[in-house]
């Protein structure tokens, strides 16, 4: 499977990701979480367009980390987080996170756990880029 991180967009496919989780499940798996982050279109002021930067090896090393730790803190069988790096349109996905869990409420606790850190940790910059083509830096996506 491919390893948690940062990847440039368009070079990895969430629903493959998706595939190959679902198809590879333990026996004693009874669910499967996921969450798909997009581009909003309000951010400071109405977003045009979002443009993504990281530290790629900072980021990729606190994405295991998170994974690692919240695996083992809700006692689930997977966590991933694949964030996606460039620019994205109003709409456009820019995030997955993934979650196999024996049952729904640790899955849960999990999910929600991985996506406030992913936002909070990484080595993740966002450019928002607004209608009238003035921008902000945002640290920590």
């Amino acid at each position: 499977m491919l390893p948690p991180g940062v990847y440039k967009k368009g070079s990895i496919d969430f629903l493959d990701i998706y595939r190959e989780v679902i198809t590879s499940l333990p026996r004693e798996a009874g669910s499967v979480l996921t969450f798909i982050g997009v581009t909003k279109a309000f951010g400071l002021k109405e977003v045009k367009k979002l443009e993504m930067e990281s530290y790629e090896e900072l980021a990729n090393s606190a994405i295991a980390e998170i994974c690692k730790e919240v695996e083992e803190k809700y006692n689930v069988f997977l966590v991933r987080i694949y964030h996606l790096i460039g620019e994205f349109e109003v709409g456009e996905p820019l995030v997955f996170v993934v979650v196999v869990s024996r049952s729904r409420k640790e899955g849960l606790d999990a999910l929600k756990e991985a996506i406030e850190r992913y936002k909070s940790e990484p080595a993740l910059w966002k450019k928002e880029i607004y209608l009238d083509d003035s921008y902000q830096w945002i640290s920590h996506a």
